[in-house]
């Protein structure tokens, strides 16, 4: 066998030893870390993206604008497994959480690491940002779980001769193309990593090959959307890195610091894995890391997108740390008071911890926009409502809903209805694939970060009737959108391409 273990790796990895995996104390953390996201899923109200997410899922399909489907789709499950509320979209990403934390463990166990190990992997998911990610039914609570799920089997294929676990490798990244498909950054990364680092030998392996034939082939049905459709995410990916390149490129680094917790942990992860000759075979994923920095800071991605193998990295690190831990209780001591704070400190920063009404000017909020991007949504629609009804009846029967974001089409989507309001369109990204409103519906109530002049420009003959604005004065995107009175003089065949937009 090409990819097979010299005869120093086999001793080296007898060394090493494979613990049993610590089921309490990794089940406990998992399950801490659902409940706690179970409890808080009501606090404040539905983050923009699920509303534009559960509007997605009222529209099943292969893929979307600026995302594939199975997000939208998990959000739609919810919904018919537990009703429509706010709740009930937050159940499963809870779960998926808890299942990302057993993953971690188990790639501590795969190199080594006993129950302190493991235990200390799973505390990863108390990090801020994948606290946050699960608390809002994000795309990057599945991907998490993808990630790691790869990196898993990596690590066994590398480190145990088990080339099976290729693929297995496949079928998860292939699977995980339905979520995002920024599961192929981490595979390119990774192979270039093999490439630089070795060992080289596996890139002969049929089994790895066969890894990536059934990510291609698992993934093929969303692929051939992006195809037929001219690769719209490409075109998201641009309107992304034009709109948000130069902060992004900024706070790469820094995010990096303070995505996780304990940065010690991961940074031990990277260090063992170049140094202990017993994880040399792992050198790879250490590779793939400061590459996979070059390439988000080159494409002005998000700084969170390399959070999956900064994750992976703090689980192997994990390693090292229950040996320098291990019969010394004043570092046990500080290793456990560290976590207790940070995991804290990530929870405060994430979910609903301070009442609602503490919330403007708060230092969560002023650094986690998910926060405030929670608050405000019914008072919004009530404020559009109130301009629909002073309208007469006949010409509410010519009126629709227009908005400039999805979060906005999501709020009147989801709480319009029951106050009588029409339809709601929006060219915001997928949205635009929905329109345009019928040729009679000559009236428009247009909610738009936009001065009247713009708002004349992209519909015709508006007018400005109300200011968006919430009691608790909290800061969100939302806060001075204007509600216009637009009287459309054109035909939507001509206005509806000018709304379309991507960011």
């Amino acid at each position: 066998m090409v990819d097979a273990l010299s005869d120093t790796a086999i001793t080296q990895r007898m060394e090493i030893g494979r613990r049993p995996i610590a089921w309490w104390p990794v089940g406990l953390i998992a399950a801490s870390a659902a409940l706690l996201l179970l409890y808080t899923a009501d606090g404040y109200g539905y983050h923009r993206d699920e509303l534009y997410f559960r509007m997605l899922g009222e529209h099943p399909q292969w893929g979307y604008t600026d995302q594939p489907p199975f997000t939208p789709l998990l959000v739609r499950f919810g919904i018919e497994l537990f009703g429509d509320d706010l709740w009930s979209i937050r159940v499963l990403p809870a779960v998926l959480l808890g299942l990302t934390a057993v993953v971690a463990a188990g790639i501590a166990r795969e190199a080594g690491g006993g129950p302190i190990a493991q235990s200390l992997a799973a505390t990863g998911i108390f990090g801020t940002f994948p606290l946050t990610a699960a608390h809002v039914a994000s795309t990057a609570a599945t991907d998490l779980l993808v990630w790691l799920g790869v990196l898993l089997l990596v690590v066994r294929a590398l480190l145990w001769d088990r080339p099976r676990a290729w693929l297995g490798a496949g079928v998860v990244a292939g699977l995980g193309l339905y979520n995002k498909h920024l599961v192929i950054l981490l595979l390119a990364c990774l192979g270039a990593g093999l490439l630089i680092a070795g060992p080289r030998s596996v890139l002969r392996s049929r089994h790895l090959w066969g890894g990536v034939v059934l990510a291609v082939l698992i993934g093929l049905p969303n692929l051939i959307y992006q195809v037929r459709n001219g690769f719209p995410q490409a075109e998201m990916a641009a309107a992304i890195a034009e709109n948000k390149g130069t902060e992004s490129r900024i706070l790469l680094l820094p995010m990096q610091i303070v995505l996780l917790t304990l940065p010690p942990v991961w940074i031990a992860g990277m260090v063992t894995l170049v140094r202990d000759p017993r994880l040399r075979r792992l050198r790879s994923i250490a590779v793939a890391y400061p590459m996979m920095l070059v390439v988000v800071l080159v494409t002005a991605g998000q700084p969170y997108y390399p959070l999956g193998l900064l994750l992976g990295l703090f689980a192997l690190g994990a390693v090292p740390t229950e040996r320098w831990v291990t019969g010394r209780g004043g570092r046990q001591a500080l290793l456990a008071g560290g976590v207790i704070v940070s995991s804290v400190a990530g929870a405060v920063m994430s979910l609903p911890v301070i009442p609602a009404r503490d919330v403007a000017g708060s230092v969560p909020a002023a650094a986690n926009s998910t926060i405030p991007d929670q608050i405000g949504w019914r008072q919004y629609v009530w404020q559009v409502a109130t301009v629909h009804a002073d309208l007469d009846p006949v010409e509410q029967r010519k009126t629709v809903l227009f908005t400039g974001n999805y979060g906005e089409a999501g709020a009147l989507d989801r709480f319009g209805p029951p106050l009588g309001l029409p339809e709601v369109y929006s060219g915001h990204n997928a949205l635009y694939e929905f329109g345009p409103p019928p040729e009679s519906k000559t009236i428009i109530l247009a909610v738009l970060q936009a001065p009247p002049e713009r708002a004349n420009e992209l519909i015709g003959g508006c007018v400005p009737k109300a200011t968006l604005s919430n009691t608790l004065g909290v800061e969100n995107e939302e806060v001075g959108a204007r509600v216009y009175l637009c009287r459309r003089n054109e035909p939507w065949s001509t206005v509806w391409p000018r709304l379309q937009h991507y960011d």
